[in-house]
């Protein structure tokens, strides 16, 4: 397959800006998948192009937030033991989906978390000083994290919306803190998704790096700005980003 330079070009920006918003909010690859349908990619071999650019994304953000203290480390192995067991049946379904399906579905989870969390977005934001929940502890999150997995192992793109449902609305976490775990699950389940399509040759390499390259260096960026926001600051941008997923979902 051959790419255009300007086509490359356009992909690596859009990787920069998915990987700013996929850092403090969700919905990145509602910009980066249709770029990569753009270059001629199949639905299914875009979704798993896409994961190289997410995992990559996720470990500059990670080291991110863990630098400047706002990783929670002893609370990463309770929640990432539902969202993992998520990620292998997501991943799995994906990878036999046919592609004609694939799309159809992707927009229609997208549009529907994002009324959701349009509809009761007091859900997602705490107020500061509300004591953490540890995931032992509430039978709801622990399936929404399960949730969490199956959908971002399935599709990603919106499963930051999913994954902030359960760490800042159902563990409380505050939305900095919230972020940070976030993209520990999406680093775990996206690996597992990572391994299941290379295994079905749904990977294109050159394409998924370019992207990883923009990607990082959003997150590397979003980290910075996230760690100095305001709480309410951070909640405004999130739901901007729900609305413009709702969008994205209707154009593409």
């Amino acid at each position: 397959m051959e790419y255009s330079v300007p086509l490359l070009f356009v992909l690596a920006a859009m990787g920069f800006l998915a990987g700013g918003i996929n850092t403090i909010a969700g919905g990145g690859s509602n910009l980066t998948l249709p770029v990569l349908m753009l270059l001629g990619l199949p639905a299914d071999v875009a979704n798993g192009t896409n994961r190289v650019a997410v995992a990559l994304q996720c470990v500059v953000g990670i080291r991110g937030f863990k630098q400047h203290d706002r990783l929670d480390v002893p609370a990463i192995m309770p929640i990432l033991v539902p969202n993992l067991i998520g990620g292998v049946l997501g991943s799995l379904a994906a990878a036999v989906t046919p592609p004609t399906a694939l799309k159809p579905l992707l927009l229609g989870t997208i549009i529907l978390m994002s009324v959701i969390i349009l509809v009761r977005p007091n859900f997602i934001a705490p107020p500061e000083g509300t004591p953490v929940i540890a995931v032992s502890e509430s039978r709801g999150a622990w399936w929404t994290l399960l949730l969490a997995g199956v959908y971002g192992g399935f599709v990603q793109a919106g499963v930051g919306f999913i994954l902030l449902a359960a760490l800042a609305g159902g563990l409380r976490y505050d939305l900095v803190r919230a972020n940070a775990l976030k993209m520990v699950c999406s680093l775990g389940f996206t690996l597992i998704a990572l391994v299941v399509f290379i295994y079905f040759d749904q990977v294109r390499w050159m394409p998924g790096l370019i992207l990883a390259a923009g990607t990082m260096v959003g997150a590397w960026l979003s980290v910075k700005f996230a760690v100095r926001a305001k709480q309410s600051t951070i909640k405004w941008f999130l739901f901007g980003m729900t609305l413009c997923s709702c969008v994205a979902a209707l154009i593409f």
